[in-house]
């Protein structure tokens, strides 16, 4: 005899939340737990009238709607019908926490000044490093918040956070314990990492070897000994840390188990994507100027390209890395949006876009390179960045007919509903203004 509808219930699993009737549910399945590298960028692992189930914060199913209903039964069920579900989305280039804004630097800019032209007048970077060594941990945590609150607005549920703004021992560590703090306070995700070697500090501008000394002789054992970061980075660049610098800064950072990353080839090519190989970098992070050699050995080595094209546009410098010869080699690529103090933005929608418009990758490849890919950029592929059974339940409901229109549609948020660790954290279906949740929550 059939169950009756009461009994059919009853066999059911509990489940905390379940999303069902996705246009598209995109998976980015990790099964070969590597980053995705050549046509495999592509594969979105697209699952139409998709739904998944959530259980203490984690997925405990994924298939379509009418398996994972049969299955499994919960109070409070979300409907993505005509809208994309994918995963949250993983930020892997921000130096989140700073003092100050540089609004007079983008008008030098404007008016044609160049990077390195506003760094060497005590602008840029060094304006910036000014500004933090100012202020106290409280107010960078206050600052910090209000910059998650907004990524995750985004969809942004996992971001990168570098130091690089204090420059000496003690507001380096100040940063540090800053993002910290931030990591603890917001439901965001927050991986720490140490860039001390962000610039040469106007004190040591007369002998910079001295600086490199204090980074490698006290900077990094003490970063390590109170397990502040879990990176290590160098901005490697002509007229800020040579080749030799970076890698003896990276060397240190590994043997205080720092793993190793490094902003490379940005303005000039210099070889730092050679060096990123040279050392086992995780990721090399910028590669507008990179040279096919360096690609080549990257795609050998492994090493994760992080491009940045926000960051590039708002330098205004016309060139952007070239996606397609990297994604052609064999390099794995992520995306992420160059959060700081000269490139304010916390859209990694608007990224995603910007790396479809302006350099050339598919809607496919880049919504990988923001998610998975990024996701293995931070060590936390594991964890996030696809959604797969046993993962965190960060998923995200975009308002868009299919993932293409991710792309498509640029210069608004397409965020309809945001859930992080199984929480409904964003919903803009019933409020004009997200609601954030702290961890603690």
């Amino acid at each position: 005899m059939p169950l009756s509808k009461t009994a059919r219930a009853r066999t059911r699993e509990n489940a905390d939340l379940l999303i069902v009737n996705s246009e598209e549910l995109l998976t980015l399945a990790d099964d070969n737990k590597k980053p995705r590298t050549g046509k495999q960028m592509g594969e979105l692992g697209i699952i139409h009238d998709g739904a998944l189930a959530v259980r203490e914060g984690k997925i405990v199913a994924i298939g379509k709607t009418r398996d994972i209903t049969k299955a499994f039964r919960a109070e409070y069920v979300i409907s993505a019908k005509g809208k994309v579900v994918l995963p949250g989305f993983v930020d892997p280039h921000t130096q989140l926490v700073f003092a100050g804004s540089r609004e007079d630097e983008f008008q030098m800019r404007v008016e044609g000044a160049s990077y390195m032209e506003i760094l060497s007048s005590g602008g840029g970077i060094l304006k910036t490093v000014r500004d933090t060594r100012r202020a106290r941990v409280e107010k960078l945590v206050d600052l910090g918040l209000e910059r998650l609150d907004a990524m995750l607005s985004h969809g942004t549920t996992t971001v990168e956070a570098k130091s690089g703004y204090g420059l000496t021992t003690g507001d380096e560590l100040k940063i540090l314990e800053a993002t910290k703090r931030l990591n603890q306070l917001h439901c965001v995700n927050v991986v720490s990492t140490f860039l001390g070697a962000n610039a040469v500090p106007p004190e040591y501008r007369s002998n910079p070897e001295e600086y490199v000394d204090l980074i490698v002789g006290e900077m990094i054992p003490k970063v390590a000994e109170k397990g502040l970061a879990e990176f290590c980075d160098v901005f490697c660049e002509r007229g800020i840390f040579s080749l030799e610098q970076t890698k003896r800064v990276l060397v240190k950072g590994k043997a205080h188990g720092l793993k190793p990353k490094i902003h490379a080839d940005q303005m000039n090519m210099l070889g730092g994507a050679e060096i990123a190989a040279d050392v086992g970098a995780v990721c090399a992070e910028h590669l507008l100027f990179s040279s096919v050699e360096g690609v080549k050995a990257m795609a050998e080595k492994g090493v994760i390209a992080v491009l940045l094209p926000a960051a590039a546009f708002s330098l205004m410098m016309g060139r952007y890395a070239d996606a397609r010869l990297m994604i052609d080699y064999g390099v794995p690529v992520a995306l992420g949006t160059g959060f700081n103090a000269s490139c304010w933005v916390e859209n990694q929608q608007l990224v995603i876009a910007m790396a479809c418009h302006l350099m050339r990758m598919t809607p496919a490849e880049a919504i990988t390179a923001a998610t998975i890919n990024s996701a293995h950029a931070v060590n936390r592929a594991g964890e996030v960045g696809s959604l797969e059974v046993g993962k965190r339940a960060d998923v995200v409901i975009l308002n868009a007919p299919n993932h293409k229109f991710l792309c498509y549609r640029f210069g608004v948020n397409l965020v309809d509903r945001v859930i992080n660790n199984g929480r409904l954290v964003v919903d803009r279906e019933k409020q004009d203004e997200p609601v954030f949740m702290s961890k603690t929550e």
